[in-house]
């Protein structure tokens, strides 16, 4: 046969059976590239830090007979078609009993009349299942499957994400297949963290806090947030910063030394540091101890008519309100043209 007669069979039997389609015209010469008959799609899901990924080819039913025909049952199956399928992670996931280290994964499975098992082998850049070895398997997982809805052509989709689980799911033709996939997502933020610590952003106090505001948020890894709080403190000793210290110290247990902490943090207080924890304070329901500090920014600010409107609020609030009237008064002589109206609003509804 000439070359161009076995070029033209290569041509033909690459469009039977799916594949891109190469066509090199001589030695060194152009090559031609040609539609998938399964085409590659990819589907992916952040799961906190953790990118994971799916890459596959998906062929159509075609009016074909798909499980136990196109697919045989007990015998190990690409998941797909052509090359492998492949499960890509950018940090450590559990899948099963089993967990993965950051990597690319061949997906396969065994199809049976009940449980099918999920097989990720090392090897990820085979074709299909054709030189599968179960020596390269990372982990091998029981799965079950469920009716679903008919769909023509292989689909994966990336179902339910939560803050640390997606479930990744296959569906063909009648038949559904779920693979939970969970990642210990603090473990992986917390252990970023340090690394990016480990640069420029370490020199800002700012980011040392949020680190440590963020482990708090998690209740993760206290004695990080600790860490992470002091070197806060070392490089900028505000009042938030001793505040999230003196929190940290409170959820490890030591409320003593966070009362404390939190009493030196005063005199490193702003009127409007001061005024943010009292009414946080109010929304805990803690109404005496939002009073105590609205009254020490009445001491130390008396020319600030906010702080005349903020006691005068948390009074009102106890029932006392005809010294709250008087606080609105004063702040009323004290405030901006802008607030004016809204002081005169809640004086009128004093009476």
């Amino acid at each position: 046969m000439s070359r161009l007669g076995v070029c033209r069979s290569a041509m033909l039997l690459a469009l039977i059976h799916g594949t891109p389609v190469l066509l090199q015209a001589q030695a060194g010469g152009p090559v031609l590239v040609a539609p998938k008959e399964s085409p590659r799609a990819t589907v992916s899901q952040t799961v906190g830090l953790t990118t994971i990924s799916l890459s596959y080819d998906r062929p159509a039913v075609k009016g074909r007979k798909i499980w136990g025909g196109l697919v045989p049952m007990d015998s190990v199956w690409r998941a797909g078609a052509n090359e492998n399928t492949v499960l890509a992670v950018t940090s450590p996931v559990r899948v099963g009993t089993t967990t993965l280290s950051a990597g690319h994964y061949g997906l396969h499975m065994i199809p049976t009349s009940s449980t099918w098992t999920l097989i990720l082998s090392r090897e990820s850049n085979a074709w299909g299942s054709f030189s599968y070895r179960p020596s390269e398997d990372a982990a091998r997982v029981t799965v079950t499957t469920r009716p679903a809805d008919y769909i023509d052509r292989l689909q994966y989709t990336m179902d339910e994400p939560t803050d640390s689980s997606v479930t990744v799911t296959l569906h063909w033709e009648k038949l559904a297949v779920s693979i939970p996939v969970t990642v210990a997502t603090n473990d992986v933020v917390s252990d970023s963290i340090q690394q990016q610590l480990r640069g420029l952003p370490r020199f800002w106090p700012q980011i040392w806090a949020e680190a440590g505001r963020w482990a708090l948020t998690h209740n993760t890894r206290l004695d990080l947030a600790a860490a992470w709080a002091d070197s806060a403190v070392q490089l900028a000793p505000t009042f938030a910063n001793m505040r999230l210290q003196a929190a940290i110290m409170e959820r490890q247990g030591n409320a003593a030394g966070a009362a404390a902490l939190r009493d030196r943090s005063m005199a490193a207080a702003t009127e409007a540091d001061v005024n943010a924890v009292g009414y946080q304070l109010l929304g805990q329901g803690k109404t005496d101890e939002a009073i105590a500090l609205f009254r020490k920014n009445v001491r130390d600010y008396p020319k600030s008519w906010n702080v005349y409107d903020s006691l005068g609020e948390a009074l009102a609030r106890q029932g006392d309100k005809k010294e709250a009237l008087t606080l609105y008064q004063k702040a009323l002589e004290l405030a901006p043209e802008a607030q004016k109206g809204r002081i005169r609003g809640i004086i009128a509804g004093f009476k």
